[in-house]
C-alpha cells in the first residue's frame, strides 16, 4: 500500500503546503500550518457517509397500532410479563439449574398450543424423548406443539422459513446454540451474541415471540455477554430454593410493562402450580406468637406480599466472637440496624449472636422492612412475643427516625384481607378504607417502648 501523502493547510488563509514551516508563505502568519492526511484506500472503503438508504423519520404523535398481548394460560406467568406475551418480542429467562425453567416453559407452551396457537420448542440440552417424558409427567403430552432437538441456528431458521412463523418460539438454551459464521465453541461470548442476534432478528421480522433460556453464574447473574440483556425486550429470573416448595418468577426488565412484577408458583409432583395468594404460603405455620417473629407487608411490583421475619438472639460467654447470620436480607443493612439500636436505644448486641431469617426462603429488598426487622430483634432480645395479628412497616434512618413508605394503603389492605387487626409504622395520611388499628411512631425509641410494653 502506497504511503499517504501529507499536506499542511493554513488555518488562517487556507493555503496548502507540502511541508511544515513556522510561517505561512502566503499570509505570513506564524504557527498556523496544520497537518492533514490524505484519504487512503482503506478510509475510502470504510466510509459510511454514503451509499445507504434514506431513513424515514416519524413524529411522536403518529398513529400507532395498539399493543396486543397473548395470554399464556398461566395467570402468574402473565402477571410477571405485564399481561401476557407480546408478538415480536424477545424474552430472556434465567435461573439456577433444576429450578424449573424448562418445566414452566413447557407448561406455558402446552397451554398456548392447546388454545390453538402455533408453538415451536427447540431444545439444545435434552433429547426429544426426555422432553416427552417430562410432558407425560406434567400431563401435557397431548399438546400439539412442535418439538425438536437442535443446536445450529442456521438449521433452525431454515426449517422455520419453510412455513408460517409460530406464535411462540422457545430456545432452551441460548448457550448451546452456535452459528457457522462465527468461529468458536457454543457458549462463547461471540457465539452467544451472534446466535441471539439472528434469532431475535427472525422474531422481530416475523412477529414471533421468542423465549431464550439463559444459564446463570454461581452468584445468580445471567451468564454470557452483558449485551445479551440489552438486546432482548424482557429479562426474567426464576428464583427459589430447592429445599422450599415455592418458586418466584421475577421480571427484571420489561419494555412493554412494569418491572419488579412477580409470579409465584409451587413445585408439586405434577409440575408448577400457581399460587394466587402468596401471603398465605409465606405465613403458614404461625399458630402461636413467638418472640422474635414479626410480619412485614412487602411490595413486589404492584402486588403486596406478607412475609414473616424471624430473629434469634443467643447470649455468649465473655470473650467469644459473636456471629451475624442473615438469610433472605442484606447483611450490611442488618449491621446498620444493630448499630442504630445500640447507639440510639442503648441496647447491647455486642455479646450476642444474631440470626435473622425471612421465612419461606423469600428474599427482601424493600427498605420499608427496617421497622419489622428492628421489632423482631427487640422482641428476641427482650424475649417478648409480638401480637400475632400485628404487622410492622417503616424505613429507619441513622438518626433513629422512622421514615414514610410507599404504597401504604395497598399494604394495609392486603393485611386486612388475611385477618390482621393492627399495624405499626410511620405517620400515614392516606390509608384508604382500611379499618386496621394503626399506631404511628416517629422514632426507634418509641418502637422499643411499644415492643417491651413500656408504652
Amino acid at each position: 500500500m502506497a504511503k499517504p501523502k501529507k499536506r499542511y493547510v493554513c488555518s488562517e488563509c487556507g493555503s496548502v503546503s507540502t511541508r511544515w514551516q513556522g510561517q505561512c508563505p502566503d499570509c505570513a502568519e506564524w504557527n498556523t500550518l496544520v497537518e492533514e492526511v490524505g484519504e487512503t484506500k482503506f478510509a475510502a472503503r470504510h466510509d459510511l457517509s454514503g451509499g445507504g438508504r434514506t431513513i424515514l423519520f416519524e413524529t411522536l404523535d403518529a398513529p400507532t397500532a395498539p399493543l396486543e398481548r397473548r395470554t399464556t394460560g398461566l395467570a402468574e406467568f402473565d402477571r410477571a410479563l405485564g399481561g401476557g406475551i407480546v408478538p415480536g418480542s424477545a424474552i430472556l429467562m434465567g435461573g439456577e439449574p433444576g429450578i424449573g425453567k424448562s418445566t414452566l416453559l413447557l407448561q406455558a407452551a402446552a397451554r398456548i398450543a392447546k388454545a390453538g396457537g402455533e408453538v415451536v420448542y427447540i431444545s439444545g440440552e435434552e433429547a426429544t424423548g426426555q422432553i416427552r417424558m417430562r410432558a407425560s409427567r406434567l400431563g401435557v403430552s397431548d399438546s400439539p406443539l412442535r418439538l425438536a432437538a437442535a443446536t445450529s441456528v442456521r438449521d433452525i431458521l431454515t426449517t422455520l422459513g419453510h412455513g408460517a412463523p409460530p406464535q411462540l418460539l422457545i430456545v432452551d438454551s441460548i448457550q448451546t446454540m452456535h452459528s457457522d459464521q462465527i468461529e468458536g465453541a457454543p457458549g462463547t461470548v461471540s457465539q452467544v451474541r451472534a446466535s441471539a442476534f439472528e434469532l431475535i432478528r427472525y422474531a422481530k421480522e416475523q412477529g414471533c415471540c421468542l423465549v431464550l433460556v439463559g444459564h446463570v453464574t454461581k452468584d445468580g447473574s445471567i451468564a454470557g455477554p452483558r449485551v445479551l440483556e440489552h438486546m432482548v425486550d424482557t429479562v426474567m429470573s426464576f428464583e427459589g430454593e430447592r429445599s422450599h416448595q415455592y418458586r418466584i418468577l421475577r421480571c427484571l426488565k420489561n419494555r412493554f410493562g412494569a418491572v419488579d412484577e412477580i409470579g409465584v408458583f409451587a413445585m408439586e409432583s405434577e409440575g408448577l402450580a400457581e399460587v394466587a395468594n402468596p401471603s398465605t404460603l409465606f405465613l403458614s405455620g404461625r399458630e402461636e406468637a413467638i418472640a422474635g417473629s414479626a410480619v412485614f407487608p412487602a411490595i413486589e411490583g404492584t402486588r403486596p406480599v406478607l412475609v414473616e421475619i424471624q430473629a434469634l438472639i443467643v447470649r455468649l460467654q465473655s470473650g467469644a466472637t459473636p456471629r451475624r447470620a442473615v438469610v433472605g436480607w442484606d447483611s450490611g443493612r442488618l449491621a446498620m440496624l444493630l448499630a442504630v439500636l445500640e447507639s440510639r436505644c442503648g441496647l447491647s448486641f455486642s455479646t450476642a449472636e444474631v440470626y435473622l431469617n425471612v421465612a419461606g426462603g423469600y428474599r427482601l429488598t424493600d427498605p420499608a422492612a427496617d421497622l419489622a426487622v428492628a421489632a423482631a430483634l427487640v422482641s428476641a432480645l427482650a424475649d417478648k412475643p409480638l401480637a400475632a395479628d400485628s404487622l410492622w412497616l417503616g424505613e429507619l434512618s441513622l438518626s433513629g427516625d422512622v421514615r414514610p413508605v410507599a404504597h401504604g394503603a395497598l399494604r394495609l389492605k392486603e393485611a386486612e384481607k388475611l385477618g390482621f387487626r393492627r399495624a405499626t409504622g410511620p405517620e400515614m395520611t392516606g390509608r384508604g378504607k382500611s379499618t386496621l388499628a394503626y399506631g404511628a411512631i416517629a422514632s426507634v425509641n418509641a418502637l422499643v417502648d411499644r415492643v417491651v410494653g413500656a408504652a
